[in-house]
């Protein structure tokens, strides 16, 4: 087959996307562009499951450690970023291979972006200040309220992107889902999508050993060590958020790590109920590699 293709391969946290990427791309002698809003950031490791040394080595990965906490990074930078990689890949081989978690940034790769209408400074300067003053749990209460469906699918720990939803409802009346299901930017190439699932105990489990795993590995540190930067956006993440607040003295470490489970197998739900809502995507068990492999080489 001689037609650029590339593969997508989503799904949620922990379910196995880095394994089974590496094996694909191996199979097809080519790279990985990572689709994971956080890896990309040098100074986060541990909390953001990173490929470790050795399978970046096995394969090159474009967008890990490709940025800084200090850089302003979302969806359309990572269109442009992408866009180039591929395009860079396509110069060797005709597959590529885009694999993460971050469902906005896999769409703006595939479809590109919708144009969100100007918000006025008054609005984002009063939800601001009112978050500022209420924390965080006011600003998931009034998104869930005023716009359930972006609740229902975004990232309801990152202030940035709450504050963002509310914004746009309050100026336009609509939800900020509403600007995100526009008109779709045509690829000169072809994309197949993958998804990866698991039974929801069997992801919980792996969840819940990959905390335990990280925090042996010295999240913990990791974190200590970011404290001077924790009110950067890339920050606002989980993992990193909880043991922020233990620091603080407001938890245990136990409560903190207990509550990173907890978030993180929320955060899962939210990824699935987005990645779920894509019709074009063939869902497989992480297990089922040559499945795989067999209906990206049949097209």
């Amino acid at each position: 087959m001689n037609e650029k293709t590339c593969v997508i391969i989503a799904g949620p946290t922990a379910v196995g996307k880095t394994a089974v990427a590496i094996e694909v791309a191996r199979h097809f002698n080519t790279a990985i562009i990572s689709a994971d809003s956080r890896q990309c950031f040098k100074e986060m490791t541990i909390g953001v499951a990173k490929p470790s040394a050795s399978e970046l080595q096995q394969v090159h990965h474009y967008f890990i450690n490709s940025h800084s906490i200090h850089e302003d990074v979302n969806a359309a930078v990572y269109e442009q970023y992408a866009l180039q990689a591929a395009d860079k890949i396509f110069q060797h081989n005709n597959f590529t291979v885009v694999t993460g978690g971050t469902g906005l940034y896999i769409k703006a790769f595939c479809e590109g972006l919708d144009d969100v209408p100007p918000i006025s400074m008054a609005i984002r300067q009063a939800i601001t200040e009112q978050y500022e003053q209420q924390g965080l749990a006011w600003l998931q209460q009034q998104v869930q309220q005023q716009d359930p469906l972006y609740y229902a699918t975004g990232e309801i720990q990152n202030p940035q992107r709450l504050i963002r939803a509310l914004e746009v409802k309050q100026a336009t009346g609509e939800s900020i889902r509403s600007y995100q299901q526009g008109k779709k930017a045509t690829r000169p190439f072809r994309i197949i999508k993958l998804g990866l699932e698991l039974p929801k105990p069997e992801l919980h489990a792996r969840i819940n050993t990959r905390v335990d795993i990280m925090m042996e590995q010295g999240l913990l540190k990791e974190v200590e060590g970011l404290i001077p930067y924790k009110q950067l956006n890339a920050l606002q993440t989980v993992g990193y958020s909880e043991l922020f607040e233990h620091l603080e003295g407001n938890s245990s470490l136990q409560q903190a790590i207990d509550r990173i489970k907890t978030n993180t197998r929320h955060y899962a739900k939210r990824q699935m109920t987005w990645f779920k809502k894509d019709i074009s995507m063939r869902w497989f068990s992480p297990n089922a590699l040559q499945e795989m492999i067999h209906y990206i080489a049949s097209g």
